[in-house]
């Protein structure tokens, strides 16, 4: 693990994104809430919550930081036959929250792989990405997506 107690503690905040493709019928499913397992959009938000705050847990040497605000949110996108996922970390630390976010969304895409998979096992979990981060030493990144 990197020592950060020399660094300054900093409003940090990192958002990353993801996707599940899918069928369009099960997309359909999922959108209307008709999947056999429940609310699929509102479990793999609470998911991607969860696994934000349970980050060093998962990943062997990332610092456990006290979050002080994660949103996930979960987006059908009929065009593309999708859920695009995004998730939003924030933390006053040492140190920044990229990781947390790709947590989140990766865990959110798990969660609703596994909530669909009776349905459609073709799906596929793609495009996990850091899109921004904010705060600390190095400042300010934003992906230029195209």
């Amino acid at each position: 693990m990197v020592d950060v107690s020399a660094k300054a503690v900093t409003a940090r905040e990192a958002v990353a994104r993801g996707e599940v493709t899918m069928r369009p019928a099960t997309l359909a499913l999922v959108a209307r809430g008709g999947m056999p397992k429940g609310d699929v959009l509102a479990v793999a938000k609470l998911a991607g919550v969860m696994a934000a705050k349970r980050t060093a847990d998962l990943v062997p040497l990332c610092h456990p930081l006290p979050l002080t605000h994660v949103d996930v949110t979960l987006s059908p996108d009929a065009r593309g036959s999708r859920v695009v996922i995004e998730s939003r970390v924030r933390v006053e630390a040492r140190t920044g929250v990229e990781m947390e976010a790709l947590t989140a969304v990766a865990v959110a895409g798990l969660t609703l792989y596994d909530m669909c998979k009776a349905v459609d096992r073709e799906m596929t979990i793609g495009a996990i990405r850091l899109v921004e981060k904010r705060g600390g030493k190095s400042g300010t990144f934003v992906r230029r997506e195209g």
